[in-house]
């Protein structure tokens, strides 16, 4: 019978939720700077929302196919998924315009469906050994090309925005049209990149299969998760400071790692909290945004968009989109600091979805992809 971690859909609905609260802040001119991106090399705390869905995607991966084998019927099944978030993605890259010359090909959904696809086939005819190995693989041969592979047009090897392998690869094989448009030139969820990011996937089944070990009391499990995370956390840290730096943007090996191990912190204190020691009054507002995880994704990436389409007139004339007149008039004048009205209109969506979630999540609606 397949188990069910309580504590897995508490910090899918989490990390969601806080997905959710980075991506639409207020007023994008005011951001508390934990709630931003790292400008190049580092780690926020919004830098590890991505990477923690994916180890996400990996452990829920080692739950949902436990037992299963790697037939026609499971894999097809891998694949149409697969093939639903990534057209997903790229529905949300084109709306509302539709127009196919320029619509960014990489995103956030099509690094899901990638991972998705290629941690689900792995796990299903691999041993254990061997996603190991794919596992450092993947994180040694990336660095491998990112810092001794010579970048035609750049010269040597480097990690610079534009001039880096990665940037390389993306301008020569999808067009500088069909890249992330506040740059053009490089994109983060481009092509060679999505490697390590496949890592985290993994680092997920893994740790995943590890839970659900029978022959390893509850107390060993999570002595080898802390243990692990924190050899994840110190390879870091060296990798970081012998000059292949910690990027999400780049989503380099040492980015990856570090992201791992704080993931596998996280799951094994909420496992141990929730499942075992069955502290659990608090986790529906996180079990209704995790249920409808993919869901609530793409509809706050829509939604707002639509908005933005209905134009209002402001008392002094000038007319905005229904979203920003909402948030001028409902928010805004009840604030005096920019940054924590932006901060207050970022959590009133957070707050509304979950709303939506909770009657979702009651008349049990949830919706699969």
């Amino acid at each position: 019978m397949k188990q069910r971690l309580l504590s897995l859909d508490v910090f899918r609905g989490m990390t969601v939720a806080m997905m959710i609260l980075v991506n639409n802040p207020g007023d994008w001119g005011h951001i508390y700077a934990p709630l931003e991106h790292a400008e190049w090399n580092g780690c926020t705390p919004t830098d590890l929302v991505f990477p923690f869905f994916l180890f996400i995607v990996g452990v829920s991966i080692s739950f949902a196919f436990q037992g299963k084998v790697a037939d026609r019927k499971t894999i097809l099944k891998i694949i149409e998924r697969s093939i639903k978030l990534f057209a997903l993605g790229i529905f949300l890259s084109l709306f509302p315009k539709f127009d196919f010359s320029v619509v960014r090909i990489p995103g956030v959904l099509q690094r899901i469906a990638i991972v998705f696809l290629v941690s689900s086939i792995v796990f299903l005819t691999t041993k254990q050994r061997t996603q190991q190995i794919i596992f450092a693989s993947l994180l040694i041969g990336y660095w491998l090309l990112m810092t001794f592979v010579p970048v035609p047009d750049a010269g040597a090897a480097n990690l610079e925005p534009e001039h880096n392998l990665g940037a390389f690869l993306d301008r020569l094989l999808l067009g500088t049209a069909h890249l992330y448009k506040a740059v053009k030139v490089w994109d983060p969820e481009g092509i060679l990149s999505t490697l390590p990011a496949i890592a985290n996937g993994l680092a997920g089944v893994l740790v995943g299969t590890w839970l659900q070990r029978s022959d390893k009391n509850i107390t060993e499990r999570l002595m080898y998760i802390y243990l692990y995370g924190s050899i994840a956390l110190a390879l870091a840290w060296f990798w970081d400071a012998a000059g292949f730096p910690i990027n999400k943007s780049l989503w380099t090996s040492s980015y990856s790692l570090w992201t791992i191990g704080l993931a596998m912190f996280f799951l094994a204190g909420f496992y141990w909290l929730i499942d075992v020691k069955g502290y659990k009054f608090w986790t529906k507002p996180f079990v209704v945004y995790g249920v409808n995880a993919i869901t609530v994704f793409f509809l706050s990436g829509l939604i707002p968009r639509v908005m933005n389409m209905i134009k209002i007139a402001l008392p002094d004339g000038e007319k905005v989109s229904s979203i920003t007149w909402l948030y001028k008039s409902f928010i805004v004048p009840f604030f005096t600091e920019p940054k924590n009205a932006s901060l207050a209109g970022a959590i009133t969506f957070v707050l509304i979805w979950l709303g939506i979630l909770w009657i979702m999540y009651e008349k049990k609606m949830i919706v699969k992809v």
